[in-house]
């Protein structure tokens, strides 16, 4: 029989049932990277099925609830996944649904672990949400860095979306980075939700002299921002954040002049570590599945979320073995020391709950597809 609570469910196979939480946005703005977010935990339950626990075999069961993309509905599918018994969860993509539903799993006791959510709020004071992703002030300083390194900006313009944590953030510390290294804001303007037409925004930036762009914004939004500017024959660069690596932003550049480049945690062509292995047995399981494929956007480039997405997985497992216990506080502290060896790089947390990263991979949107530029250090 199976019950809602952990340590008595059963599966088919008679082995005792762990759940993971899959707490992400399938539908919504942020529904095509929630899908891809969510890929990354599947392939890691593909891999590796099942956990020991006390000299018994526990089957690992994901329980995926969509959260819709917005902050609204965080807190409800949060607390489905409470109800449903799970002992850890994983997301979310986007920072602002992550804030929404951090007091929940706390409150219950169940750790969670965001996978690219890069605001700093969201760990903050909240002793039950890790993540395995770098943070906003990093990523911010990295694009601003990276700015004045490669294209000599002196001016840069900033775009974000008014309301949303993430985009808001991200360019709030682009701004602060950029300023501090001796840059100007032209202007640091914010759109609603819902906007259509960027020419106004995109010509503010050109009259006020910037030299780049910086635009983070949720994927509906960044194809219009560059497909308008290249009608209106702006050469400026644009710069995203972690979120622009997605194939709707490289369809969108594809067969214009526009530099288009982006801040990410993985490139599927790195030799190093357990990246060459994850990349080759990722693309094959992509491949044979064609709702895979469809939820990776049609094609079976690896994007980072996916990356991280596995690696919260494996940390959460990590974790689960090392407490030896499906009880979420006795899987939280194990969490706090943990230290493995992981796809995107290692993963330790500081006493945040954040993920010690030092570098961000620059890649371009070209020809159709994400090369890889090089590797930035904040600084």
């Amino acid at each position: 029989t199976t019950t809602t609570t952990t340590e008595t469910a059963t599966s088919e196979s008679g082995n005792k049932v762990l759940k993971i939480g899959i707490f992400e946005p399938l539908t919504g703005d942020n529904g095509a990277g929630g899908k891809q977010e969510t890929l990354g935990p599947q392939y890691g339950n593909y891999v590796q099925p099942t956990i020991e626990i006390g000299g018994e075999t526990y089957d690992i069961q994901l329980e995926i609830v969509d959260n819709r993309t917005t902050a609204e509905n965080g807190p409800s599918a949060a607390s489905e996944l409470v109800n449903r018994g799970v002992s850890i969860v994983l997301g979310s993509y986007g920072s602002g649904v992550s804030i929404a539903a951090g007091t929940y799993f706390a409150n219950a006791k169940i750790p969670a672990i965001g996978c690219s959510c890069t605001n700093a709020a969201v760990t903050a004071g909240n002793d039950y949400y890790f993540r395995v992703c770098f943070l906003d002030p990093f990523q911010g300083s990295v694009m601003a860095s990276f700015a004045m390194e490669e294209f000599g900006a002196k001016k840069a313009y900033v775009l974000s979306m008014l309301g949303d944590d993430y985009t808001v953030g991200l360019a709030k510390n682009f701004v602060k980075a950029f300023e501090e290294a001796g840059g100007e804001i032209v202007a640091d303007e914010t759109f609603v939700e819902g906007t259509a037409d960027f020419s106004a925004y995109l010509n503010n930036a050109v009259s006020g002299g910037a030299d780049v762009i910086f635009a983070p914004s949720a994927i509906a939004y960044a194809p219009q921002i560059i497909e308008q500017a290249s009608a209106l024959g702006i050469s400026l660069p644009i710069l995203g954040g972690d979120t622009w690596e997605n194939s709707a932003i490289s369809d969108a550049q594809n067969g214009t002049d526009m530099q288009v480049f982006v801040s990410t945690f993985f490139d599927e062509n790195d030799e190093a570590g357990l990246a060459k292995e994850f990349g080759t047995g990722y693309k094959a399981w992509l491949n044979g599945n064609s709702q895979n494929l469809t939820n990776n956007g049609g094609n079976d480039v690896v994007a980072a979320v996916s990356a991280l997405g596995y690696d919260a997985y494996m940390t959460a497992v990590a974790a689960i073995e090392k407490a030896q216990s499906t009880d979420g506080s006795a899987i939280r502290d194990a969490l706090a020391g943990l230290s493995i060896d992981a796809v995107t790089g290692s993963i330790s947390f500081d006493a945040n709950g954040d993920a010690i990263k030092s570098t961000a991979y620059i890649k371009q949107a070209i020809d159709g597809g994400f090369q890889f530029y090089k590797v930035q250090n904040a600084d």
